[in-house]
């Protein structure tokens, strides 16, 4: 299996990538990291830069779509969301995993990506607490919960609230992907 990992060059939550990286590779399946721009990511640990990651695949009009994965991973990270869901090619490429029926998971700030992508309308999910008020605006239905797995057709969406939801996250998405 191929996961896409899909992050701004900037401002990803280190830990919301690292972790659920790790639990793809653990389970065997190959992790690439798509991004708006070549070269590498800053990473941040809450606001303090933290470590650089090599960007596998870049988004243009040339490079990867949803047919070329299996699921997507959307970490947070708050001004990693931001600047994704701002980026045509980053939503077209996530609205595209919803469209081909293919699970994709998100944690923390990362539904606002979803939000802009338009497919939340009937979705119960979860995140971090300030996106609750997009959610709702945008169809959706927020709880509150450790982890949250949506199976509305055509696409299964796994979300968590924070770093803390981790170890439950990983479990959740690595479940559902391998379905």
């Amino acid at each position: 299996m191929r996961i896409a990992f899909l992050v701004a060059p900037e401002g990803v939550e280190e830990i919301e990538l690292t972790d659920p990286w790790k639990a793809v590779l653990d389970a065997g399946w190959e992790a690439r990291l798509v991004s708006t721009e070549p070269g590498t990511v800053q990473a941040y640990d809450h606001l303090d830069k933290a470590g650089t990651h090599p960007v596998d695949d870049v988004l243009d009009s040339s490079a990867p779509s949803a047919g070329d994965f299996d699921a997507l991973v959307l970490p947070g990270g708050v001004a990693n969301p931001d600047a994704l869901r701002v980026n045509e090619e980053a939503v077209a490429f996530t609205r595209g995993f919803f469209e081909a029926g293919k699970p994709v998971a998100a944690i923390c700030h990362a539904p606002w990506t979803l939000v802009e992508a338009d497919v939340l309308r009937g979705r119960t999910l979860t995140s971090w607490p300030s996106v609750a008020t997009d959610i709702r605006n945008a169809g959706g239905t927020w709880v509150d919960e450790e982890v949250r797995v949506c199976r509305q057709a055509p696409a299964t969406l796994v979300t968590s609230r924070k770093p803390d939801d981790l170890e439950a996250f990983c479990k959740a998405f690595v479940d559902v992907f391998g379905g």
